[in-house]
């Protein structure tokens, strides 16, 4: 026999993440960065163990599959992908437009994205840079940076190809790179690249240090994902800059 039911009509606010196969981090770290009350959906995309501007190419012919992936009866407001450094390599809008032919989304953006909008917002020109990447993949985001009009003053990297690596660089390790980043150049905030480095446990404690902003690439891509979605993040918002030269 089969029993009544009703439909709840009422949603809550939902958003879309593209993870990349080989990340451990970002799903963690989005469990502190939303809101209890938004719901994110998860979908990921095949990614090279290594490194390097070929694997991270490679990714653009997967995004609409993956996006496609994503539960047909939701809603997403906006889709956030995981990945700093193929954003840099893709190029945002092709991201963007590879996205949306897998799932119907009125925004989607990513780490590169939200790391430009940051910084016009908060006024700042000059950020130190830290990296876990190779130096192809470094130079490539300095680019599109640059380009953004976004200097690197400063910049400090791990040269680490393998993901799996890069996931358990100790948080020792990543909190005394930030400060030497910081230090190293003048800059009015520091970047900690990459959705796969466990950087979010470090940022009060070098924010505190450095007396300037300091922003990992998931709480930066949460950040825009709830600026474009209409709702704010739980951890952090982008405050301008005093008199930044």
């Amino acid at each position: 026999m089969a029993l009544p039911y009703a439909i709840d009509d009422a949603r809550p606010t939902q958003v879309g993440l593209i993870a990349l196969q080989a990340d451990e981090t970002i799903e963690r770290d989005f469990r502190v960065l939303l809101p209890q009350e938004v719901e994110c959906l998860v979908s990921r995309v095949a990614s090279g163990e290594t490194l390097s501007l070929d694997t991270l190419q490679a990714m653009e012919g997967g995004l609409t599959a993956s996006a496609a992936l994503l539960p047909r009866g939701a809603t997403c407001s906006v889709v956030g992908y995981g990945c700093t450094s193929a954003s840099a390599t893709i190029g945002p809008a092709r991201v963007a437009e590879m996205i949306k032919r897998g799932v119907p989304t009125e925004h989607v953006t990513d780490p590169l994205t939200a790391l430009i909008s940051a910084c016009r917002e908060a006024g700042i020109r000059r950020v130190g840079l830290l990296s876990p990447y190779v130096a192809s993949v470094s130079d490539r985001l300095v680019e599109a940076l640059d380009h953004a009009g976004v200097r690197v003053t400063s910049f400090g990297s791990f040269d680490e190809p393998s993901e799996a690596r890069v996931v358990r660089i100790s948080r020792i390790a990543v909190r005394e790179a930030a400060l030497h980043v910081g230090r190293n150049g003048v800059c009015d905030a520091v970047f900690l690249s990459c959705t796969n480095l466990r950087s979010l446990d470090v940022i009060d404690e070098v924010e505190s240090e450095l007396g300037i902003p300091v922003w990992s690439s998931n709480q930066i891509l949460a950040w825009h994902m709830g600026r474009l979605a209409g709702f704010s993040t739980r951890y952090h918002a982008i405050k301008p800059v005093v008199d930044p030269v």
